[in-house]
């Protein structure tokens, strides 16, 4: 056999997704260690060759491509326990990453933040002053070189930092996006005075102007490398020494993977790929229902993500922020909020109500039903008191969960608001579930899409129990449950279905009318570009696809729309049609007749999405159906309290994964697989599909 293998760690568990030549799935589902996050996927994949009943060296042998997503990098900022940063720039620019923007990252999101955010609120900085060396060098908007590199001045800049004990140094000047020569210098220069020290320059990171955001980037990649290079490296080891013969794959928040070399060089692109692999595996499925229009929602035990494709391609962002520092990094847009399983609930007797997030339990002491010490209630308890959750079998019958702890915990909650337990847990999960509908209208009300016009994926450990009340809050169409026992390891499965992806970036303004060809120009340097690195890893031509994009926006502004190109290059009389297309997004974006007509605009950045197609996995679809539901589905019935009922009732139970393709449940029900629990309020019903989907639609 030959298996695609994706394995994405959470902050909670680390799930892996194994599928083999036939098209068959299996999942498994193992707590993360954050101790060290290498125990954690090394024993994910020890658990999914036990669920094969081989060997672990045997099936890393017979692995045809491994795809990892990693929270690492994530984590390591959140926790800020990066590298120790030096920072080499332009001279008389050394401040730009302490200054900043004035939002802070809070642009256009809350104007009490924007207009009256505090000086003493500024985050902890990547690279402290005393670590930022200036040096003598100018390169002009042009790429011409005005000054040349002052290289006793960069060495002395290095022996200083070195001396400093900097574990990595980032290298940013002025324009070295148009001319790469003075940075490469250094980088040459650092390589030569310290061997082995982590270096990265601006160019390689973020080749686009906006120097407070490139700086940041180039810093936070740097703060990273120290510690993702050694992580990568090491599994990257453990693999190889199994016997796995290919290049091991990581996820990259573009929307496809790397090779370990190149995620070790520029980790800045691993944060937020787990989600993102979540986003890719629904582009697979919806492309095989036929569905354009997905609504993405990620619900784990930490957070709760979101994502949405249109007309079969999702959404990107190119501006990110972590930490109120704004940096470049062309991605999947994700929306995320602190909203998970394992989400605390507290009292605010100010207000005398709760709140629940943004922070959670996590894996360990993890949720008070958990029983490992955690004493603060979470959403996962209220689901065990509303009795969404079975105790006796939860996550497959691997773990029991104590119930009775949950109520008095929930219950101590209930007092202080003058509840009753049931009304208090109900609440919790109204609350959360409110929360959700109100990001998911961020990512399409706010940017000019009807919810109404799409169908939602539910996936993640927790979303399948929630998805019926957010989803018909915003009127979706439907929702799917991805795959069954898969949905609660739906961003592994993203990770085995991923593309090899590079992208190319070309910034350069040109305000109209420009001619074809100074456009084509930069479009067939950046595909030479491409061709040559995958040449480098050996992918063969026939694998590469190439999609090209140029950034537009109306000559004064500052703010720019990606268009797609349906061509590869561009024809002499292509400016009427795109400008058609610039229009139409904008508008979407900005609002109808926001776009100036007939003003002159400006392309910006040429874009490259190089990828290379890899092994994808069949969905098999089922030839037979039935309305009969087996009797080996039907588990034991169990008291539920429905707040829509506004009381407790005796609720069918049925075993998800013995469901017969086309089964219809109607609401109220309760249907479980091993990893998650699909939650049937009433006035919806439950079907199988073809495909092996839950697809849960409304009463009209």
């Amino acid at each position: 056999m030959s298996y695609l293998v994706g394995i994405d760690i959470g902050g909670t568990f680390t799930d892996c997704a194994i599928v083999d030549r036939a098209g068959k799935l299996l999942t498994t589902k193992v707590p993360s260690t954050p101790a060290d996050f290498s125990r954690g996927m090394m024993d994910a994949l020890d658990a999914g060759a036990q669920a094969l009943g081989i060997g672990l060296d045997r099936f890393c042998r017979d692995i045809a491509f491994l795809s990892h997503g990693t929270t690492v990098g994530t984590n390591t900022i959140i926790q800020k326990k990066g590298a120790k940063v030096g920072l080499i720039t332009t001279k008389g620019h050394e401040d730009a990453i302490h200054i900043m923007r004035g939002s802070r990252g809070y642009g256009g999101r809350d104007i009490r933040k924007v207009v009256h955010f505090p000086e003493t609120s500024k985050p902890q900085p990547i690279v402290p002053k005393r670590l930022i060396r200036g040096v003598s060098e100018r390169v002009d908007c042009f790429g011409e070189v005005v000054v040349e590199l002052n290289e006793q001045e960069a060495e002395t800049a290095i022996r200083s930092l070195v001396q400093e004990g900097v574990e990595a140094i980032a290298i940013c000047f002025l324009w070295s996006f148009r001319n790469p020569r003075h940075e490469l210098k250094v980088k040459e220069l650092v390589k030569r005075i310290k061997p082995g020290l982590f270096v990265t320059c601006s160019f390689d990171i973020a080749p686009k102007w906006g120097e407070y955001e490139r700086v940041t980037a180039t810093a936070l990649n740097a703060y990273l490398g120290p510690v993702m290079s050694g992580y990568l490296g090491k599994i990257n080891d453990s693999v190889k020494r199994l016997g796995y013969r290919h290049g091991l794959q990581i996820t990259q928040c573009g929307g496809g993977t790397v090779p370990v070399e190149r995620a070790g060089e520029a980790p800045l692109l691993t944060l937020d790929s787990g989600p993102v692999s979540g986003v890719t595996a629904s582009m697979f499925l919806g492309a095989a229902m036929g569905e354009k229009n997905v609504i993405t929602t990620d619900m784990g035990g930490t957070s709760f993500d979101v994502s949405i494709i249109h007309d079969g391609k999702p959404a990107y962002s190119f501006v990110a922020t972590t930490d109120q520092y704004e940096y470049f990094l062309p991605r999947v847009d994700l929306q995320a909020i602190g909203a998970g399983g394992g989400s605390l609930v507290r009292f605010r007797p100010e207000t005398r109500t709760m709140t629940v997030g943004p922070d959670s339990a996590g894996a360990f002491p993890g949720p008070v039903c958990y029983g490992r010490g955690g004493k603060v209630p979470t959403v996962t308890d209220a689901q065990v008191v509303l009795g969404y959750l079975d105790p006796d079998n939860f996550a497959g019958g691997r773990m029991k969960l104590d119930k009775k702890s949950a109520e008095e915990a929930i219950g101590n909650l209930a007092k202080l608001l003058d509840m009753k337990t049931p009304e208090c847990a109900a609440g919790i999960c109204r609350i959360v579930e409110l929360q959700m509908a109100d990001v998911i209208r961020k990512v399409t009300v706010e940017k000019g899409y009807d919810p109404r016009d799409f169908v939602l994926f539910a996936f993640g450990g927790a979303g399948p129990a929630h998805a019926g009340v957010f989803a018909r809050e915003l009127g979706v169409r439907k929702i799917v449950i991805p795959q069954r026992r898969a949905a609660s390891t739906w961003c592994a499965f993203g990770a085995a279905a991923a593309d090899v992806l590079h992208i190319f970036e070309h910034s350069e303004i040109m305000p109209t009318p420009v001619p074809a060809k100074r456009i084509n120009d930069a479009l067939e340097a950046l595909e030479k570009k491409a061709s040559q690195l995958m040449k480098k890893e050996s992918i063969a031509p026939g694998r590469q696809r190439f999609e090209f994009s140029l950034d537009v926006r109306h000559r004064g502004q500052i703010n720019e729309v990606e268009v797609l190109l349906p061509f590869a290059r561009l024809p002499n009389d292509f400016e009427p049609r795109l400008r058609a297309m610039f229009t139409e997004k904008y508008e979407k974006l900005y609002g109808r007749g926001s776009a100036l007509a007939g003003a002159q605009l400006e392309f910006v950045v040429a874009r490259l999405r190089a990828r290379a197609l890899t092994p994808r996995p069949k969905l098999v679809s089922s030839r037979s159906s039935t309305k009969t539901v087996p009797s080996k589905a039907k588990l034991k019935a169990r008291s539920i309290y429905w707040s829509d009922l506004g009381k407790f009732r005796r609720t069918p139970v049925f075993d998800g994964e013995k469901l017969a393709t086309g089964n219809q449940i109607r609401g109220p029900a309760i249907v479980e697989t091993a990893d998650t629990t699909v939650v049937v309020h009433p006035g919806r019903t439950l079907r199988l599909d073809a495909l092996g989907n839950f697809e849960i639609t409304f009463k009209s």
